[in-house]
């Protein structure tokens, strides 16, 4: 990716210090620059920010005053925040492109986290994933079976990169694990998310867990 066609990210910090101060690195793959807006960020939809980063300690008591802050402006935000909890993650999903645990992803899975939203996949810290499988865990048996034969609708390659893409890994890095092309894996997600009527990355992460009868209507 050329310098030209690497993101800028608006970073929306709620308070608390930020872990990573050297991030981007000049030579980042996928991040060019980073703005820093705080409460109630003003200004936020008049920047040309590809993504926002929302760093919180509470995502329920940030999300909406940065929802709002954006209004009609479709830019995907990604969620980093110490909170690991079910409810937590789940609530944060339902507006977000991501969320990251806090001291539980590197500069790395930042960048790819980032990158993934712009393209519109999700991306997920293991213990982000972990706290959605436990959702689906808790469950009645019959939404476990209703997430069955959701699941029934993939191909084995499908139910595979889904898996993969469940734990957080991004487009490139499912076609590494697989030995297919990111364009290869890109079309998958595509057929996968009209499969399971996905809107896209996080719906479709979502419904493959079963998690989203854990989500508030």
């Amino acid at each position: 990716m050329r310098s030209s066609q690497r993101l800028l990210v608006a970073l929306a910090s709620a308070g608390g210090t930020w872990p990573h101060d050297d991030w981007p690195t000049p030579d980042d793959p996928y991040v060019s620059r980073v703005l820093r807006v705080s409460p109630p960020y003003r200004g936020l939809r008049e920047t040309a920010a590809d993504v926002v980063v929302l760093h919180c300690e509470d995502p329920a008591a940030s999300f909406p005053g940065l929802l709002e802050a954006l209004r009609a402006r479709s830019v995907p935000v990604l969620v980093v925040s110490p909170r690991q909890d079910t409810e937590a993650v789940v609530e944060a999903f339902r507006d977000g492109a991501g969320y990251l645990v806090e001291g539980d992803h590197c500069e790395q899975m930042l960048s790819s986290a980032v990158m993934a939203a712009k393209v519109g996949h999700t991306y997920l810290s293991p213990s982000a994933c972990a706290a959605l499988r436990e959702g689906a865990r808790r469950m009645p048996a019959a939404d476990g079976g209703a997430t069955g034969r959701l699941r029934g609708l993939l191909s084995p390659r499908e139910k595979q990169i889904m898996e993969l893409l469940s734990t957080g890994l991004s487009a490139q890095e499912i076609g590494l694990r697989l030995r297919l092309s990111e364009k290869t894996v890109r079309n998958n997600l595509s057929n996968i998310y009209a499969k399971l009527d996905a809107r896209g990355g996080t719906d479709a992460v979502l419904r493959w867990l079963g998690a989203t009868s854990v989500l508030r209507t």
